[in-house]
């Protein structure tokens, strides 16, 4: 219910109306995000309740220490992964870090940001104000723990324990529909098939290093990084 309705179409037309009450309600973001916020833990708490009370444990979801595994995915297509998810890590370092040291680096943040709201639906989500941002360290924390532990370690365990059958890549494929899908509030391409294609990479690294565990620090970092910049 969560991954096929409440996200997907619920948060969908949660946006739209967010969208219109942000223009005459000056607390409309801050709603938003506490809304956000609760709306990810809800789930993730029952996951964990499910690990506490049943067979089910936190290794199985890759809340484990991070090791090499290739034996699933085969040493290219892991390394690769992971090669592209390092690079990822390195890029979004560059521009948290070098905001915060380098002016130039901050300039051309800023400039960046701009041209890519220009271009997109979520302007209005992100925060302005100061108090806008700190709450949003929360939001970008918040979707870094849950949304690795929901879509990416408890899906694939949910997918690959309920279809045996299916490959690896079909359960890959389909859990990173659904988590494209919660975010077609994004817009199509930006939304539903960027963020398809970096689950793809997250699935891949978490199979990988059979851990969650970096996946959440550069989920959240991701998202960290949307409060940088004017």
């Amino acid at each position: 219910m969560f991954l096929l309705i409440y996200e997907p179409i619920i948060g969908y037309f949660d946006f739209q109306r967010f969208k219109q009450k942000v223009k005459i309600d000056n607390d409309a973001r801050m709603k938003y995000y506490n809304n956000a916020i609760i709306g990810l833990w809800v789930p993730t708490i029952i996951i964990i309740l499910i690990i506490v009370f049943t067979e089910l444990t936190f290794k199985e979801i890759g809340l484990t220490i991070p090791t090499i595994n290739t034996e699933q995915l085969g040493k290219w297509v892991t390394y690769l992964g992971l090669g592209i998810g390092f690079l990822y890590l390195l890029f979004t370092l560059y521009y948290i870090v070098g905001f915060k040291f380098s002016d130039k680096i901050g300039k051309e943040l800023s400039k960046k940001k701009k041209e890519e709201l220009e271009k997109s639906v979520i302007e209005p989500l992100l925060p302005i104000t100061e108090k806008e941002k700190k709450r949003w360290n929360y939001v970008s924390l918040t979707a870094g723990i849950t949304e690795e532990v929901i879509y990416r370690g408890f899906a694939l365990f949910a997918f690959a324990y309920l279809f045996p059958n299916l490959s690896i890549w079909a359960i890959i494929l389909f859990s990173s529909l659904i988590f494209g899908l919660a975010h077609t509030y994004q817009g199509f391409v930006k939304g539903f098939i960027r963020t398809t294609i970096l689950a793809i990479i997250f699935c891949i690294n978490f199979i990988g290093m059979d851990s969650i565990i970096p996946l959440i620090v550069l989920h959240f970092l991701v998202d960290y990084i949307a409060k940088l910049g004017d």
